[in-house]
């Protein structure tokens, strides 16, 4: 394996840690910072926001620039942004600091995969790219849980202090073990992404993707002040239970792809996203019992981030159909469809507490999640119906 494979994969681990370590400091970060709890969880929306616009757009505009610059200057960026959230002398200056984080996510993860392939030969690519986003998981298992103890031990800002280092080392790393001479893929065109974004059948999927993952996210991004106020945990509880939930990502990942290469997309996605709205609504009769609470979000994580790999395998076998000269740019839609259902999710979730309470999140995440599954059928349905006219012409 590479030694530059590793530098990515220490980049993932850093940036999927900086993402969601947000949502095990909320409480903290609200109090200190002196703002409400839905103000602190405009950090989770608008990081993920710049995620959405940086993906598409700011990855279409340097499409034509040396791939180990775009790194450079993309996890540059990522240091310098986790640095200014450090050093933060007031919640508008960290919402900044979020954004510009968030643009440097939606970068690297579209160049990444581009990058990660090309230091290995041909039949290894695969397995290239499932290395890197390895990073991403360990993130979600240890960076996380690490980095709320972190944030709870010693202040929040050290968290993002902690972060900014483990940029930077894989800055250096990229620096001195990628090479310069990387083949450089065609650029995807902004153009080119209208196009996509006009077909019908993959807004629909790019909709399934944000309101089904999205849906969980106007709960999870209140877990901690959930686990707190009404489970009755300490503050110092919560990163433990963070890491219970990543464990249980983890399986969930390996879980839904398996679902979704057994029985295909659109039939594991119906099952995970009923999973997921019984779990939340299950979760609101839990939430004040401190066993139960557990181990309801152990069987949370697994369907929450299940249906990843069936969305993602759902838009590129669409897309090889109603975009076969995109398919790429489709499935990096999607990465941004993610992230747009994150930002709205949260920013829905702060509505919610504002105005009804934080027990409200979980049954009204449940609700958000099932007008997925009802999205999924309809998809579903439009590809029986399309199969059987192609059935009918090829028989004609």
């Amino acid at each position: 394996m590479p030694l530059a494979l590793l530098a990515l994969t220490l980049s993932a681990f850093a940036i999927g840690t900086t993402e969601f370590v947000i949502v095990g400091l909320l409480p903290t970060m609200a109090q200190d910072l002196n703002v409400s709890l839905p103000s602190a969880g405009l950090l989770v929306s608008l990081y993920a926001l710049g995620v959405a616009i940086g993906a598409p757009v700011l990855t279409a505009l340097t499409g034509n620039w040396n791939r180990k610059t775009v790194l450079l200057s993309v996890m540059s960026l990522f240091v310098l942004g986790n640095l200014l959230a450090w050093q933060a002398p007031s919640y508008e200056t960290l919402i900044a600091a979020r954004i510009l984080t968030g643009l440097a996510h939606g970068v690297f993860f579209s160049i990444g995969s581009t990058i990660a392939t090309g230091l290995v030969p041909k039949e290894k690519a695969a397995s290239a790219i499932a290395i890197m986003f390895t990073g991403l998981t360990v993130a979600l298992v240890t960076g996380v849980p690490l980095g709320t103890y972190i944030g709870q031990t010693f202040g929040w800002q050290s968290t993002f202090l902690a972060v900014a280092l483990l940029g930077f080392i894989a800055l250096v790393g990229s620096a001195f073990l990628v090479p310069n001479n990387l083949k450089q893929a065609s650029a995807a065109r902004i153009l080119t992404q209208v196009k996509v974004l006009g077909e019908p059948r993959l807004l629909l999927v790019f909709a399934i993707t944000a309101v089904g993952y999205g849906g969980t996210f106007v709960a999870f991004t209140y877990l901690a002040p959930i686990l707190q106020q009404v489970t009755g945990f300490n503050a110092s509880a919560i990163g433990a239970i963070m890491l219970v939930y990543g464990v249980s990502v983890a399986f969930g990942n390996i879980w839904g792809g398996k679902m979704a290469d057994k029985m295909g997309p659109v039939k594991a996605l119906s099952y995970i996203f009923a999973g997921l709205t019984a779990v939340l609504l299950v979760f609101n009769f839990t939430a004040g019992n401190p066993i139960m609470a557990v181990l309801t979000i152990l069987v949370w994580g697994a369907f929450a981030f299940g249906n990843v790999p069936g969305l993602q395998v759902y838009v590129v076998k669409l897309a090889e159909t109603y975009a076969p000269d995109a398919v790429d740019v489709a499935s990096g839609l999607n990465i941004a469809a993610f992230n747009v259902g994150i930002a709205l999710g949260a920013w829905g979730g702060g509505i919610i507490v504002t105005n009804l309470g934080l027990m409200h999140t979980p049954w009204i995440g449940a609700l958000v999640v099932f007008s997925a599954l009802l999205l999924t059928r309809v998809s579903g349905y439009l590809d029986t119906q399309s199969s059987q006219v192609e059935s009918r012409e090829a028989s004609q």
